[in-house]
């Protein structure tokens, strides 16, 4: 996972592991390179994956078998990595460049605008048909994000979605060729770059602090109702299955 440089824009290229699974790795590197960008004279960032994955989600091989005590942890650097995203008092573009499932529309979403390549790619939050409901950190974003007449087929339903219904249901803000990704990404960074970048800043915390209080609010009662969800037997059934499928998805 690395930083590179446009000018004023940095570009965080998410590159570790398959698919850009999520494991514990994965979300602290996330996070270290978030406080570096914020740290830097960076003045909007970029963030994006590599060939055809911005990010699968969560690396469920390695978390199948962890006991509850274990999965809250992993849950809590989830949701600070995430909530270092949305916090991030710069212009944020995603530039969705190919699959972007669960965890991986999670972090879209922490984004201030979104455009993804247009091709044979899916992208949703589909924890509702594993049996699993979504965090503090997962909707209020999300609440924010997208008009409530997405949240049926996007929270609820669990729906996977062509790059065509992504866009049509607010998922994403604009479909490009993907060649003109990066392009266009940093085209939109560096206008929203020419924002004073105190004010970008204070202005986006306080669009996004009613979100902010709502998860702190409730972040320690959902985080018990999400493990039992997780390791119920509706879940836990679907999700060792699909950890069999993979073969074990060893990093």
């Amino acid at each position: 996972m690395k930083i590179e440089r446009q000018g004023p824009i940095a570009i965080l290229k998410m590159n570790l592991g398959k698919a850009n699974a999520m494991d514990r790795v994965f979300l602290e590197q996330l996070h270290a390179r978030l406080i570096e960008i914020e740290q830097s004279d960076a003045r909007a960032l970029v963030v994006t994956g590599y060939e055809s994955f911005f990010s699968a989600g969560l690396h469920l091989p390695s978390l199948i078998d962890l006991d509850r005590v274990a999965m809250r942890q992993f849950m809590e650097v989830f949701g600070n990595a995430m909530l270092r995203l949305f916090c991030l008092p710069l212009p944020v573009v995603a530039g969705v460049n190919g699959h972007a499932i669960a965890g991986g529309c999670v972090l879209a979403l922490q984004a201030d605008w979104r455009v993804m390549v247009q091709g044979p790619f899916r992208m949703g939050l589909n924890e509702t048909m594993l049996g699993i409901s979504l965090p503090p950190t997962v909707l209020e974003p999300l609440r924010l994000q997208l008009v409530p007449s997405s949240w049926l087929p996007v929270a609820l339903e669990g729906r996977l979605f062509a790059p065509e219904e992504a866009l049509e249901v607010g998922l994403v803000d604009k479909l490009v060729a993907r060649d003109e990704l990066l392009a266009v990404a940093l085209v939109r960074a560096e206008a929203l770059a020419r924002v004073p970048q105190a004010a970008y800043g204070r202005v986006k915390l306080a669009l996004r602090r009613q979100a902010l209080a709502l998860i702190e609010e409730t972040r320690e009662r959902e985080a018990e109702l999400w493990l039992d969800g997780w390791f119920g037997a509706t879940a836990q059934s679907t999700l060792r299955a699909a950890v069999a499928k993979l073969g074990g998805g060893a990093r």
